[in-house]
């Protein structure tokens, strides 16, 4: 044995901001129901509506927005970015957001017009997935919807480049301030770029948390104008 001192080992999680032990134990055992094909209606969105009615009967305050998904998109080349965005509207034709056209989500749909959403009502222990193509809605539904937002909200859809580069926050208050005197006491005009997407889904996937992981998926399948379904293992 060398008499020189030895350097102590460190270990990975000394290095780390975050203690990796502890997110490796950090777990939870499902177990407030489960999800059999038996119990699911023929449409999915009669099955979605279900669960999105409970969800929103269970919100634990104001923080949890129940309507947020997280929409995945991709370029043609399969690069994948992802962001929350807010449901405004579903039916059976398919489940709508609105956004700025010119963003990073809006040129990857144009150039790829599929799409991913995915809510997580953690209080009931349940994800929705959902996968399909994107389509433009309506102008009219587009129009009439950012005409019932709010107005300084109307604002900001004109004021931001979405996903462009901007100098500071100080120059998108004062683009704000100075739409504000230049519309007062003025219908704002909906901008070209604004409008809303439908997601057309062609599945469907219930997921209800269930105790040591063997949870319930249940997944809605298009076969023609009829849906299928499927269980799938967890």
């Amino acid at each position: 044995m060398s008499g020189q001192p030895q350097s102590p080992e460190i270990s990975s999680s000394e290095n780390s901001p975050c203690d990796n032990s502890s997110l490796a134990d950090m777990r939870r055992n499902y177990q407030r129901a489960g999800l059999s094909k038996a119990d699911c209606p023929d449409s999915p969105f009669e099955q979605f509506t279900a669960w999105f009615e409970a969800s929103k009967a269970a919100s634990p305050g104001d923080w949890f927005e129940v309507n947020a998904m997280t929409l995945s998109t991709a370029t043609p080349a399969g690069s994948v970015s992802a962001r929350i965005v807010l449901l405004k509207a579903f039916d059976e034709r398919g489940f709508v957001f609105f956004t700025n056209y010119d963003s990073q989500k809006g040129t990857e749909l144009a150039a790829n017009p599929h799409a991913s959403l995915t809510f997580y009502w953690g209080p009931l222990e349940r994800q929705v997935r959902i996968v399909g193509f994107v389509e433009k809605t309506s102008r009219e539904q587009s129009e009439e919807y950012f005409h019932a937002r709010p107005r300084a909200s109307q604002l900001g859809a004109i004021v931001s480049q979405q996903s462009s580069l901007v100098p500071n926050r100080a120059a998108l208050e004062t683009a704000m301030q100075q739409l504000e005197t230049q519309h007062e006491g003025k219908e704002i005009p909906v901008p070209e770029h604004w409008g809303g997407y439908r997601v057309v889904p062609t599945e469907i996937e219930f997921w209800q948390g269930r105790p040591n992981r063997l949870h319930d998926r249940i997944r809605y399948r298009k076969e023609g104008k009829a849906w299928v379904l499927e269980r799938l293992a967890p």
